[in-house]
């Protein structure tokens, strides 16, 4: 007997007649007039669950099997057979179901077989991935991760784990997370009757980090391609459906390179990601094709086929001003482009992905590379049809006296970064690179309306349960 998952018994890949071990949980339990229980068994490895026909002659029918409901666990043990019924192609007749665990009290147990709403779902986020869509978004979730780092490797990366704990601001925004272990209501204050941060765990401020560019950067002036993929910290107070306090990036760099190849990488990247979602979870994506929204696959399947736009942000300001089009926001060089003038670009203008490319400096972070007109930097923006934004990237500042006056202009001390400093004193090259939130490519591939449907436990403004 081999223990098989509920995707390999499914798939064809275990041979009819073979005795197996199915293991998971009862989705459903349907009974028999003629003393037979179907029960459909989920173990996660795959959308559908499997039926298993217990007849009434076993052992522990009465007391157990007709007991089961949704959420039970269950070992079954029997013989894989092709199945009469509609729907799928196997099951399992069963010579054992042992029960591991019933259901406390199955008429409070909230994931009941029916569907449940998304906010109700976010409130029992330990139990929600239970349901069809938070399988489904989690397997989703693993075949991009996993893509992420396929792409990286097979393109000579080398992934670097930077640190959680920083004391830079690499946005230079401010909205950072203070890690901290003094007493908050009696802190150790100096002279002057502030807080002596000296006396802190690391002897200075220190904050959770923003991202991890800053840091691999370091790398990339050594190894020449790298990537970060971690865990990021926002203390924006911002309560919507795109934003997470917590969420995580992808961040390649790349050395001797430009904002041309930056934007180059780009796209061999996404289209990589979404090609291995499509060949890995086409039963998830039919389900959000029916559920989540219409023509997602779709979406993908043209963005993979599509080469990108790339159009200067000047340009795109001219297009949107002379578009037959009434705007919420007016759209005003030197200004951001708004989610709206994106998706005009994208979905009305050009009709598939878009780069939108050399931005006023004003507007952007402090160590872009600023471009030979003096008022623009080699920033870039990823556009996608149906959402807007999904990547932003630069070239970054590679001359020591134009990055120190990058900073001073932004309010920040350049001894306080003089490490990211020393990048430009020891061999600067040309460099590059971009960030992506990942729970937003979730969000685009899965069609979700709100982002905290992409990650696991949801961190937002008020709220860190579990």
């Amino acid at each position: 007997m081999q223990v098989v998952s509920v995707k390999k018994a499914l798939s064809g890949a275990v041979e009819a007649g073979s005795k197996v071990e199915v293991r998971g949980w009862v989705r459903t339990r349907r009974d028999s007039k003629a003393g037979i229980s179907f029960v459909n068994v989920s173990d996660g490895s795959v959308f559908d669950p499997i039926q298993v026909v217990a007849p009434n002659s076993l052992p522990n029918y009465e007391k157990e099997i007709l007991h089961l409901t949704a959420g039970a666990s269950v070992i079954c043990r029997g013989t894989l057979v092709q199945s009469q019924g509609k729907g799928q192609a196997f099951e399992v007749q069963a010579d054992e179901v042992q029960v591991l665990g019933l259901v406390d009290d199955p008429d409070t147990y909230p994931i009941q077989p029916k569907q449940h709403s998304l906010e109700f779902l976010r409130e029992v986020a330990h139990l929600r991935v239970r349901t069809n869509t938070f399988g489904a978004i989690t397997r989703v979730r693993n075949a991009a991760a996993q893509a992420v780092h396929r792409f990286f490797h097979s393109e000579g990366f080398c992934w670097v784990n930077t640190p959680i704990i920083t004391a830079s601001d690499a946005e230079g925004a401010g909205q950072m997370f203070r890690v901290s272990t003094l007493d908050a209501t009696n802190p150790p204050r100096g002279p002057d009757g502030k807080i002596d941060w000296g006396k802190d765990f690391f002897g200075k401020e220190a904050y959770l980090t923003v991202s991890g560019q800053l840091n691999v950067e370091a790398y990339c002036l050594a190894m020449s391609k790298v990537y970060t993929f971690g865990p990021t910290f926002r203390a924006e107070n911002s309560n919507t459906t795109r934003h997470l306090a917590e969420f995580w990036m992808i961040e390649p760099e790349i050395a001797f390179a430009d904002l041309n190849e930056d934007a180059a990488l780009a796209e061999r990247f996404l289209k990589y990601v979404f090609k291995a979602v499509l060949d890995e979870c086409a039963p998830d994506m039919k389900f959000f094709e029916e559920r989540q929204q219409k023509g997602v696959t779709e979406r993908m399947e043209k963005f993979i086929g599509s080469s990108f736009e790339r159009i200067d942000y000047t340009d795109a300001i001219s297009i949107l001003q002379k578009a037959k089009k009434k705007f919420e926001y007016a759209p005003e060089w030197g200004k951001d482009l708004q989610t709206e003038h994106e998706r005009y670009l994208t979905e009305e203008h050009v009709g598939r992905p878009v780069v939108v490319m050399n931005y006023p400096e004003a507007i952007k972070a402090f160590y872009m590379r600023i471009n030979e007109d003096g008022k623009t930097v080699a920033a870039m923006d990823v556009l996608a049809p149906g959402i807007g934004e999904i990547i932003g990237g630069s070239q970054r500042e590679e001359r020591l006296d134009v990055l120190d006056a990058r900073m001073r202009k932004f309010g920040l001390d350049p001894a306080h970064y003089q490490w990211y400093r020393d990048l430009r004193r020891y061999g600067t090259v040309p460099h590059a690179g971009f960030g992506l939130g990942f729970e937003r490519l979730i969000v685009y591939i899965c069609g979700l309306q709100n982002i905290r449907d992409a990650i696991p436990y949801p961190r937002v403004p008020g709220s860190a349960t579990f």
